[in-house]
């Protein structure tokens, strides 16, 4: 598929809100700057230090969070006409809605962890995303940190740094989110 033009879906701008887990940090940098205006070549040329490819850029396509600009769709070249519509629904791709620890629901203590790393990962990287955040500028790395983190494991390897500076009390629905 090649895309000459894009701009942003309101799916995408919820995705991104939301710190979607479908949206990696690189990808968040490159959806920044689709506004209808860039080409794709242009928002990979500036994205080229962060490894953003042309695959990513048709992912975010293909979950609706970016579509063709109007004027460039008449440029629209792609292999099949069904890859402009989301492959999946958004309900399968994103983060809850309610992203504020105090909204979401509490875990019963005596429920089985969530069975697979990606579940739990999608499930606390958006609280540990708002936790670090709140911070403020003494926790500026750590957000960092947190915002790179790209799996389960590396959530994982944050979660006594991030106990450590929001406090146990706050850490605890994040923890129990990574089921540990």
């Amino acid at each position: 598929m090649l895309l000459t033009i894009c701009i942003k879906t309101e799916s995408g701008r919820q995705a991104f809100k939301e710190r979607s887990a479908d949206m990696l940090p690189k990808l968040r940098s490159a959806f920044i700057l689709f506004d209808g205006v860039r080409s794709v070549s242009s928002v990979l040329a500036a994205t080229a230090g962060l490894g953003v490819t042309q695959a990513e850029i048709e992912t975010l396509v293909d979950l609706g969070y970016l579509a063709p600009a109007a004027e460039g769709a008449a440029s629209v070249s792609i292999t099949s006409p069904a890859r402009l519509t989301p492959s999946r629904s958004e309900a399968q791709h994103s983060v809850p809605p309610e992203t504020s620890p105090a909204s979401l629901p509490p875990l019963p203590v005596d429920a089985a962890p969530l069975s697979w790393p990606q579940e739990r990962y999608k499930r606390a990287y958006p609280i540990a995303a708002q936790l670090t955040a709140g911070l403020g500028l003494r926790g500026f790395r750590l957000h960092m940190a947190v915002e790179s983190a790209m799996n389960y494991e590396q959530l994982i390897v944050l979660a006594p740094k991030i106990r450590d500076a929001v406090g146990v009390g706050k850490s605890q629905l994040f923890e129990q989110a990574l089921g540990s």
